[in-house]
């Protein structure tokens, strides 16, 4: 007897090291669909809309001003403090959603992932993308700022290194999707770590220099308790490097090393291979345990 030729033959995939990256490719008209979801839906009965973009970081860094450079009287050197607190929080803030956006997508999409089949992989890759609409809004609000105080005599230019910005957001995107990822694998069995991300994300602000100079938080961190050095923590911190080394494009200011530089784009790297990883060996089981 003939064995029937069928079109599609859906079967599980064992091959831990398959990213299945070709079918993504495949699937990108959904990917699209999904991205236009996430921008009309999100806001679409709101008052505000996509203001509610622009306000959260204006108020983050008046705050921010405030608190930390006038209350604990924190230098930003020639930059403007307002400015420099609005450099390292919008760069932040792409990080951020992308990574609690994507770390319970499982928990979040169980529905639809039980109903029919697509690469699983593209709804994290989705609000990646999505979140690039915010991230738009959010850096043209610091080009409206940049300008008035570069008109107002203040002495700032970006610097050369501006035409590198696109691959510091890649590499920010990249971070949060594959942490996000690996989160979102390991909250279908821990539900716990839907709580926990909040709280860590928080911490992980304060540990990656968004609003104070990296050269101060390394100066800090070497006396804090007693004789220890902890200035380690800054420097094996990925994100500090990529948002001090955003605010030194945007405005000049602040320093790089050739080590965070690279060391920061093979962690991203690893990271997000890592995720796809963990996130296909998942998506075949997650149905039995969420």
């Amino acid at each position: 007897m003939q064995k029937d030729k069928w079109l599609f033959e859906i079967t599980p995939k064992n091959n831990l090291f398959d990213l299945n990256l070709k079918e993504v490719w495949e699937y990108r008209d959904l990917l699209m669909l999904f991205v236009k979801r996430d921008v009309v839906t999100l806001y679409k009965q709101t008052v505000l809309g996509p203001l509610w973009y622009l306000i959260q970081p204006l108020f983050t860094s008046i705050i921010f001003t405030l608190v930390f450079n006038n209350i604990a009287g924190i230098s930003t050197g020639s930059v403007p403090p307002f400015l420099f607190n609005l450099a390292g929080v919008t760069i932040w803030n792409y990080f951020k959603e992308c990574l609690t956006a994507t770390s319970d997508t499982f928990k979040k999409n169980e529905a639809i992932f039980g109903k029919v089949y697509f690469p699983r992989v593209i709804m994290p890759m989705s609000i990646v993308v999505s979140n690039l609409l915010k991230f738009g809004i959010q850096i043209f609000i610091f080009i409206c700022f940049y300008l008035y105080y570069y008109f107002n005599d203040y002495n700032i230019l970006p610097n050369k290194f501006i035409l590198f910005f696109p691959l510091l957001i890649l590499a920010m995107g990249m971070m949060g999707l594959g942490l996000g990822m690996i989160i979102s694998s390991m909250v279908t069995k821990y539900r716990d770590l839907t709580f926990l991300v909040g709280f860590g994300v928080q911490l992980l602000m304060y540990l990656s220099a968004v609003m104070f100079p990296l050269s101060l938080m390394r100066e800090k961190l070497k006396g804090v308790l007693g004789e220890r050095d902890f200035s380690w923590i800054v420097d094996f911190n990925p994100i500090a490097h990529l948002i001090e080394f955003g605010r030194f494009m945007l405005l000049n200011d602040g320093t790089y090393s050739v080590f965070g530089i690279v060391y920061t784009a093979i962690f991203t790297i690893i990271i997000f291979f890592l995720g796809l990883l963990v996130f296909n060996k998942t998506e075949k089981t997650f149905i039995d345990t969420i």
